[in-house]
C-alpha cells in the first residue's frame, strides 16, 4: 500500500517537472526572434515550436514515461544548446546586457578606492 502511494507521488512529481520544463522551453522558443535562429545556425523557429509543442501535448494527453523522457531530452537540447546560442546572437545574456558582476546601478563598484 505504501509503495503504491510512493509510486503515485513520484509519477505526479515527474509529470509536473517534465510538463513545467516543456512549457518553459516552449515559451523561450516562442519569444526568440526568427532571424536569431538563422544567425545562430540552428534549426528554424518553426521546427523548435513544433517539436516542443508536440512534447507538451504528449505530456498532457499521454503521460507515458518513455514519451516524457523523449520530450524532456528535446527540451534539454533546446535549453542547453539552442537558447544560449540565441541569446548570444541576440545580444542578450541578462537584463544588464553583459556587465561585470561588480557593476552597480550607477556603474562599476571600485571598492571604495
Amino acid at each position: 500500500m505504501l509503495r503504491a502511494g510512493f509510486d503515485s507521488l513520484l509519477n505526479l512529481v515527474m509529470f509536473l517537472v517534465f510538463t513545467g520544463f516543456a512549457v518553459a522551453a516552449l515559451v523561450f522558443a516562442a519569444m526568440a526572434r526568427e532571424d536569431a535562429y538563422r544567425a545562430a545556425d540552428k534549426q528554424t523557429k518553426k521546427f523548435w515550436l513544433i517539436i516542443l509543442g508536440i512534447n507538451l501535448v504528449l505530456n498532457l494527453l499521454l503521460p507515458m514515461l518513455f514519451l516524457q523522457i523523449a520530450g524532456v531530452i528535446a527540451a534539454i537540447v533546446f535549453m542547453v544548446d539552442v537558447r544560449p546560442a540565441l541569446a548570444q546572437v541576440s545580444g542578450g545574456g541578462g537584463p544588464r546586457g553583459g556587465g561585470s558582476s561588480s557593476d552597480g546601478p550607477y556603474g562599476p563598484y571600485n571598492g571604495g578606492r
